[in-house]
């Protein structure tokens, strides 16, 4: 599924901010003014979009992770459910400052998450008392929320999309700072610079985050289809060429031959051993 301007338009992409609210950085991305309200060049846009989704594809065909970003309520549903539909991590409640400057603080939360899980099934929690298992259950609880969609999330992200990167900027900024590309929603009231791939569009409305996110999403999938293909024909010629090799020649003990004196000696020795002995000579 590619965007194009017609869809774009439809989904209402093209609304801006009031100008007085606008960044001056996004002035490239903005076609004109009306009623102070800026209008986003939706052309730039589906170009934008096309550029962001084959790197997106690229990414996932490599079998790298892509990390989705939306903490804002109006993305939050959309990408809840397309991240989980491509089997991508994603965050959609509060970003927990340092999830990806302090990843081993992080994975121990995560591991404790585990470790409770593990008291529920084996019977550890029936021995304690009913305060201390309603106090564990709600902890359990508050990390599935802030960290339950990043459990397989066991190394850093190859990419982040972030749906507002005015709202979302301790995430961009932490991504920046690792070198991690980032892939945006970029509406005029923010700032492009940090972005490494700006999708110029409203970030606000439902429509436009969706049909953005779902243009996005078919391309990692497409990735994802890609990789499969390739791995199963990898392992097809892996096993054509095993067949085909040939098979280990047998490794033939040699037998050392005895030397020559030592072998007249032995066949001396056993005929002297066969002979009759010799008669006594007569007196």
């Amino acid at each position: 599924m590619r965007t194009n301007f017609d869809q774009l338009l439809e989904a209402g992409c093209h609304f801006g901010h009031l100008k007085r609210k606008w960044n001056p950085a996004m002035a490239p991305y903005i076609y004109m003014e009306r009623n102070g309200i800026h209008i986003i060049d939706l052309n730039k846009t589906a170009v934008k979009i096309e550029e962001a989704a084959e790197a997106l594809k690229n990414i996932a065909r490599s079998g790298r992770k892509i990390l989705f970003v939306s903490t804002k309520k109006q993305g939050q549903e959309i990408i809840a459910a397309k991240a989980q539909e491509i089997g991508m991590p994603y965050i959609t409640e509060r970003w927990a400052g340092g999830m990806l400057t302090n990843v081993p603080t992080i994975r121990k939360a995560v591991k404790k998450m585990s470790q409770i899980d593990k008291m529920m099934t084996d019977g550890t929690l029936d021995n304690v008392s009913k305060r201390e298992k309603l106090q564990i259950t709600h902890q359990r609880e508050k990390l599935e929320k802030n960290l339950g969609s990043i459990v397989d999330l066991t190394r850093l992200p190859s990419a982040l999309f972030v749906v507002d990167v005015m709202k979302e900027h301790i995430a961009v900024a932490e991504a920046n700072r690792l070198g991690i590309p980032v892939f945006g929603i970029v509406d005029t009231n923010s700032d492009p610079n940090p972005i490494d791939y700006v999708i110029p569009a409203n970030d606000d409305a439902q429509k436009s985050i969706e049909v953005i996110v779902n243009a996005v999403c078919e391309a990692i999938k497409e990735g994802l289809e890609e990789r499969k293909v390739e791995k199963a024909d990898e392992e097809a010629a892996a096993a054509q060429s095993n067949a085909e090799a040939p098979a280990p020649r047998e490794r033939r003990t040699r037998v050392r031959k005895a030397a020559p004196k030592a072998e007249a000696a032995e066949k001396v020795a056993d005929v002297k051993a066969e002979a009759p002995a010799e008669e006594a000579p007569a007196e």
